[in-house]
């Protein structure tokens, strides 16, 4: 191995299955072996039958489905919003220079802080996870445009404008068709984030969603329970993931030659 030095695409799925093997194989070993108790920690079958008992049973699929329409209902309100004003920060100083102290500010409050002024303001319902979301991403998703906005190339910039182009076509012709694959990139990245907050606002005043099943399941000691829950939450991460990559590589496929 030598650093940076690229490997083969099939070389990268099987390293990565390799993990997966070790990691469960870890696992088997801790709790069939008798290392860890099963009141701390189930082991691979255990977790199987609780998962079939949550989806057959306890209609655990609906709970998938709220806890998806809550991630995506908040992260799109948080990226029509961000995004806007991440472009606009990062083409314009005296924008930039009003709204960067806040946004610097907000970022590094953690989402869960508000959720008892939000269940004040918004009541326990869906509005209130929504806006959980939306103020854990919408500060990160602008700064990260308006920085990615701001490094572009001078050249480009000023090529624009002796070819005659606008402020305005500046803008909209160089500054956002030269970031747009960064710019995606950033959505792609907050949308991780923006799972971990939609399972802390179903931990206090939810009725439903994969952070109400986790919660009740500690309480019942259910750690089987809990472990495939959190497992369903990195598999709808990864396939999100990989859907985010695969349209990012198609709209911007000359980014990558």
């Amino acid at each position: 191995m030598r650093p940076l030095e690229p490997i083969g695409q099939q070389a990268r799925i099987l390293l990565g299955i390799l993990f997966f093997v070790l990691f469960f194989s870890g696992w088997s070993i801790a709790t069939f072996g008798g290392f860890v108790s099963p009141t701390f920690l189930a082991d691979p079958i255990t977790m199987l039958k609780d998962g079939i008992y949550l989806l057959t049973q306890q209609g655990f699929l609906e709970d998938i489905g709220m806890t998806v329409w809550r991630v995506v209902g908040g992260f799109v309100l948080s990226a029509l919003v961000a995004v806007p004003l991440g472009i606009a920060m990062g083409a314009y100083k005296p924008i930039e220079a009003l709204l960067e102290p806040f946004v610097s500010f907000s970022r590094y409050l953690p989402a869960s802080a508000f959720i008892p002024l939000l269940i004040l303001w918004a009541g326990i319902g869906e509005l209130q996870k929504l806006l959980v979301i939306f103020i854990g991403s919408v500060f990160q998703i602008i700064l990260m445009v308006s920085v990615s906005v701001s490094a572009t190339r001078r050249d480009l910039v000023e090529a624009s404008y002796t070819l005659g182009a606008s402020d305005a076509g500046v803008v909209r012709r160089v500054l956002i068709p030269a970031n747009a694959p960064d710019i995606a990139e950033t959505l792609r990245l907050v949308l991780g984030w923006a799972w971990t907050y939609v399972i802390v606002a179903e931990l206090i005043g939810a009725s439903s969603g994969i952070g109400y099943m986790i919660i009740n399941s500690q309480a019942l000691m259910a750690t089987g329970q809990i472990i495939f829950g959190i497992i369903v939450i990195g598999i709808i991460g990864l396939i999100s993931d990989f859907a985010f990559k695969t349209v990012n590589r198609s709209l911007f496929a000359w980014r990558l030659a």
